[in-house]
């Protein structure tokens, strides 16, 4: 199986890289591509959904990946622990509005879908059961926004009803769809979007620790 592994940034990427045969491939339009494994590419898109779109459409035509796990961290509508480890179920996206012409809240056009299922639900949760660690599953909220306590993430909430908030997922989904490609996301959480916190949030440390369940989770995935 040839898995895609979407990322917003370079960085992200970094702690797959320790493998001695993992490399970078190519710059293409400002998306970068590196080859993980014999079967796995990871591409850093950039920040935000058209880079996102556009990076996904690339990773598709130039690689054919059979399935794309988009990896990254989110901000979680709920209190829970820091780093905690969220599989996806679908996503919407909360920018998406044309209401006034009486269409629901978060209609995509052209594809008419506000809700962008994941793949294969009880392979997902089998693989990620397999590695013994503690996640919770739920609902993506994807938008150019960064989430913070404010009226509007309340909005998003009562709304969508998410988990989770971010910035590149749901558009990463609605490629997929649109190419008929399995697509599947794990996500750390970094910070809870309706509550203030005096914290450090580690980026480098959380992204490390969620590559090393990504790459668990593919394992996994490929023996189901």
């Amino acid at each position: 199986m040839k898995i895609g592994m979407m990322y917003a940034m370079d960085g992200e990427i970094e702690s797959l890289l320790k493998n001695e045969n993992a490399h970078l491939i190519e710059k293409v339009s400002g998306a970068s591509f590196y080859r993980i494994r014999e079967n796995v590419v990871a591409c850093a898109g950039g920040v935000g959904k058209v880079n996102a779109a556009m990076s996904t459409q690339l990773l598709l035509s130039r690689y054919a990946p059979d399935v794309v796990l988009n990896v990254g961290v989110a901000g979680c509508f709920e209190n829970v622990p820091i780093g905690t480890l969220v599989l996806a179920t679908g996503f919407v996206q909360h920018d998406s509005d044309t209401s006034a012409l009486g269409d629901p809240v978060g209609l995509v056009s052209t594809v008419n879908k506000v809700e962008f299922p994941t793949a294969w639900p009880e392979k997902a949760r089998a693989a990620m059961d397999k590695t013994g660690l503690p996640y919770r599953t739920g609902l993506v909220a994807t938008g150019d926004w960064f989430a913070t306590d404010t009226p509007r993430s309340h909005w998003i909430y009562d709304t969508f009803h998410p988990l989770l908030c971010e910035m590149e997922g749901g558009a990463v989904a609605q490629v997929c769809y649109r190419n008929g490609v399995p697509f599947l996301s794990l996500k750390s959480v970094s910070d809870c979007v309706l509550e203030h916190h005096d914290f450090f949030f580690n980026f480098p440390e959380a992204i490390r620790e969620l590559n090393g369940v990504a790459m668990k989770f593919i394992d996994n995935l490929e023996a189901e």
